[in-house]
């Protein structure tokens, strides 16, 4: 499991893990002072650091409902994309690592 698999399936509202995430996929001139970084309604990063309004609380309460939306503001035009993922539970990884073909 990849960082950001591990902080969901933990339910770590870790927005340094998803800022590292936003950075290194290698958008030149990325500004990391212009990123909002938001957990459900929740603003996490902003200002290139953790949102000072951001509270444990708030992170942990988005953490924990069943489907998590992550909102990135990288203030760099109009162009909007979704991606869609999942959790990898124990489960997945026991069940993939024990089929054989």
């Amino acid at each position: 499991m990849g960082t950001r698999e591990t902080a969901f399936f933990a339910s770590d509202a870790n927005w340094g893990r998803i800022l590292a995430a936003v950075g290194r996929v290698g958008l030149k001139n990325l500004d990391l002072d212009k990123i909002k970084i938001y957990l459900g309604d929740v603003c996490i990063v902003e200002n290139s650091g953790r949102a000072q309004s951001y509270t444990e609380a708030q992170g942990q309460a988005v953490m924990s409902e069943k489907e998590i939306t992550i909102r990135v503001l990288l203030a760099r035009g109009d162009a909007l994309e979704d991606v869609w993922t999942c959790d990898f539970s124990y489960d997945y990884v026991k069940i993939n690592a024990e089929y054989r073909t």
